[in-house]
């Protein structure tokens, strides 16, 4: 990071970006993530964005617009800076109890012990998610053990994946879970914060990925239960479409993806059946 005088992060920190200047920006946000941000949220964007110029020392919008228009570090910490990470352990649990219940019964009648059934977390946020499924499969799920699990947690935030393979947590993240699952899963408490343990840690593959990139979507492989919550309503209705094609190409036949409480795939696409289980509403990919 370059070294600023007072005078110039005085002048940034009155910045402030014209019409044109702040739509050319959310387009590049809008190609780049899917994410649809517009005047309603000018002092949000601008905020950031002063933020990421001050930190490598660019004067002007069109200077930083060149600079991230191109790629790399930059584009990619923009990006991190815009990104929504609201998660924490078993939200939306109904999900957790439909998975053992009903998605992953179905998924295995007429596979053999050992078999590979891949579970995919897209987007993992800080880890929370992933780390949710397989906490609750080793608590929930007596066939755990039958099967080759493989968890996958994807995220387009770069920070955020670092956090996850770092997989500490404070209070809030831990809120939802019992005192027992905490000693059961989690190191000894450190700066209040809590480790999950190592053997959890090395269960699940983070990876980066972007739910509107085909190629980077593909890139994983398919999986047999996706869940891709609480994203799709920070999108535009172009934006859900591709992102729906990537996650319909993304399950095995008579995979599963489930949703967020407030999303449906049935207003996105027709290309999914609904299937409507006792703890959760979820959409199938066809078996043939």
């Amino acid at each position: 990071m370059k070294s600023l005088d007072a005078d110039f992060i005085d002048g940034l920190a009155t910045l402030r970006f014209s019409d044109e200047e702040l739509l050319r920006f959310c387009e590049f946000l809008y190609q780049r993530t899917g994410i649809s941000y517009n005047q309603t949220k000018r002092f949000y964007i601008e905020r950031r964005l002063v933020e990421r110029m001050s930190r490598v020392g660019t004067r002007s919008f069109s200077a930083y617009m060149n600079l991230i228009r191109v790629g790399g570090a930059e584009a990619e910490q923009v990006i991190n800076s815009f990104t929504v990470n609201e998660t924490y352990f078993y939200r939306e649990d109904h999900q957790l109890r439909c998975l053992v219940n009903a998605l992953l019964p179905e998924i295995v009648r007429g596979r053999q012990s050992g078999d590979l059934v891949r579970i995919w977390c897209v987007p993992c946020s800080t880890g929370e998610e992933p780390y949710s499924v397989a906490i609750w499969l080793l608590e929930n799920w007596p066939m755990v053990d039958a099967y080759n699990i493989e968890l996958v947690g994807s995220d387009i935030d770069t920070r955020a994946l670092a956090a996850a393979l770092a997989g500490n947590y404070g209070e809030r993240a831990l809120s939802r879970l019992s005192k027992e699952i905490i000693e059961r899963y989690f190191e000894a408490p450190h700066d209040q914060n809590r480790q999950i343990i190592r053997d959890l840690r090395e269960s699940v593959k983070f990876t980066r990925a972007n739910l509107l990139d085909s190629t980077a979507m593909s890139a994983q492989g398919r999986f047999d239960i996706v869940f891709c919550r609480n994203v799709l309503i920070y999108f535009d209705d172009e934006s859900r479409s591709t992102a729906s094609n990537n996650l319909f190409s993304a399950l095995n036949p008579g995979g599963f993806v489930c949703l967020g409480h407030s999303e449906s795939m049935t207003r996105i696409s027709c290309r999914f059946a609904i299937r409507r289980f006792e703890d959760a509403i979820v959409y199938q990919r066809a078996v043939t």
